[in-house]
């Protein structure tokens, strides 16, 4: 999208905000590391001033590539120029077939079975549970999670003490191998824009670092409002604080995995002050973050979302539309599975749908092969003008994966459908069906009484 002179003035300008005026750094142990690194010290208190030296020499720190495990025994190398992986994301409120309502542990659970049933779907991320002290959310939400699926767990942090716990959880999950060789969990924080990283998220980054634990650095400007109402400032002012936050996580932790993710940036709508998640220019920020993680050589990530309320047709479109553009421009790793609602809801009902979109655009990306075989000149010619070739011994060698084969899609004659035969009952059914299986268990005996241990531990520390 953009072109390399483009990229290199964003670049330009990003590195210029790094040194003036700098970025504010809410804890002493942090700015005092990053002042004996290079660093300096800006003119108002707590801000400090990135020199491009120093910029340079730690953004080289942080891998091109790094490997993103589960616990299925799946590993999966993550880069700038490799095809998208999609999770689903965080949330307050839960949207399936029974109604609206705040997410509680038991939808946590269910959310999770569902995920694991969706091929579509590599990584599930935390959310926050109502039903869970909030200073508890982030190593009870994990529990729930790896109890119900093996996918990749992406955990939502809300205290550093969290953060120790869950790394404390993840090594039992893991087992005999480290976290650093066998990488099943992943965290990450957002930069409180402009241009700060505030006490809790470099507590966060602390708390995690040593261990080769995968790090998602989070620029979520909103233009118009904590940034430039340009598309171009807003881009340089994320790029900045991310650039800022993977030289902090380099800092504590010399070559820890990082991602580059200007893919959360947001605008807001000038008209009522609404924080816009599905609008072309949320395509536009999660495409040029790719490019930018290319540049730097950092992988990406990016957010699908919605800002419908329901399962409708805006929902379909913007959805749609963001994995689309977002996989074309290969986002490393895509969130937002089951969310709607400007990604203040989940919905098992919505993953369904969205894993029927993904494998869609999957399919599209895919393209198809151009040869003797599939060119099929020589059964052409044997079927003839006019002939057909549904008996065809070709068709019968080809057709299976030859084209996209839906699982909720409607693709019925009316004559012959329902008055329920539609998108959004068969994936409710689609989540009764899976949510009706007798639960296998996912978790070891051992393995769990371990984690609900560690979880009582530090509910009791605070």
């Amino acid at each position: 999208m953009l072109t390399p002179t483009e990229l290199e003035r964003i670049d330009r300008a990003a590195k210029d905000l790094l040194q003036d005026p700098g970025v504010r750094i809410d804890d002493d142990e942090v700015r005092s590391k990053l002042l004996s690194c290079g660093a300096k010290a800006g003119i108002e208190a707590g801000v400090i001033r990135f020199p491009e030296e120093m910029v340079t020499e730690y953004l080289s720190l942080a891998p091109e590539s790094f490997p993103l495990a589960d616990r299925a025994g799946r590993k999966k190398k993550i880069t700038p120029q490799g095809e998208s992986i999609f999770w689903t994301g965080a949330a307050l409120f839960y949207l399936d077939s029974k109604g609206f309502r705040w997410i509680e542990r038991k939808d946590l659970a269910e959310f999770a079975r569902v995920v694991e049933s969706l091929p579509e779907v590599e990584g599930i991320v935390g959310t926050s549970t109502e039903d869970t002290p909030p200073i508890h959310r982030d190593f009870v939400g994990l529990r729930i999670m790896a109890a119900n699926t093996r996918k990749h767990l992406r955990a939502l942090s809300f205290t550093p003490r969290g953060g120790e716990a869950m790394v404390e959880m993840a090594r039992v999950l893991s087992g005999r191998k480290s976290l650093r060789e066998n990488p099943i969990f992943s965290v990450g924080f957002t930069a409180h824009g402009p241009l700060r990283w505030t006490s809790l998220a470099l507590g966060v980054f602390k708390a995690t670092a040593g261990h080769g634990i995968p790090c998602t650095v989070n620029g979520e400007p909103m233009a118009g409002a904590s940034s430039p109402v340009t598309l171009a400032g807003t881009v340089a002012v994320g790029t900045a604080e991310i650039l800022s936050g993977i030289i902090i996580n380099q800092v504590l932790e010399p070559g820890r995995p990082c991602f580059f993710n200007l893919g959360f940036a947001h605008v807001m709508d000038m008209k009522s002050g609404f924080a816009v998640t599905g609008g072309p220019e949320n395509a536009l920020l999660a495409v040029v973050g790719a490019e930018l993680g290319r540049y730097y050589r950092i992988p990406s990530v990016s957010w699908m979302c919605s800002d419908s309320l329901a399962y409708d047709a805006q929902n379909a479109l913007e959805k749609a539309l963001a994995a689309l553009t977002h996989a074309q421009a290969r986002v490393s790793v895509i969130w937002g599975v089951g969310s709607t609602e400007s990604e203040k809801t989940l919905s098992p009902v919505q993953a369904v749908i969205d894993a029927e979109i993904i494998a869609m655009v999957r399919k599209y990306l895919t393209g198809f092969p151009v040869n003797e075989d599939t060119l099929a000149l020589h059964e052409i010619r044997r079927v003839g003008i006019c002939g057909q070739f549904l008996s065809s011994d070709h068709t019968l060698s080809h057709f299976r994966g030859a084209f996209f084969e839906p699982r909720v899609l409607v693709r019925v004659q009316r004559s012959r459908a329902s008055e329920h035969e539609t998108l959004v009952r068969r994936a409710e059914e689609t989540v009764e069906r899976i949510l009706q299986k007798d639960l296998e268990p996912i978790l070891e005996e051992d393995v769990e009484r371990e984690l609900l241990r560690i979880e009582a531990r530090y509910a009791t520390l605070d």
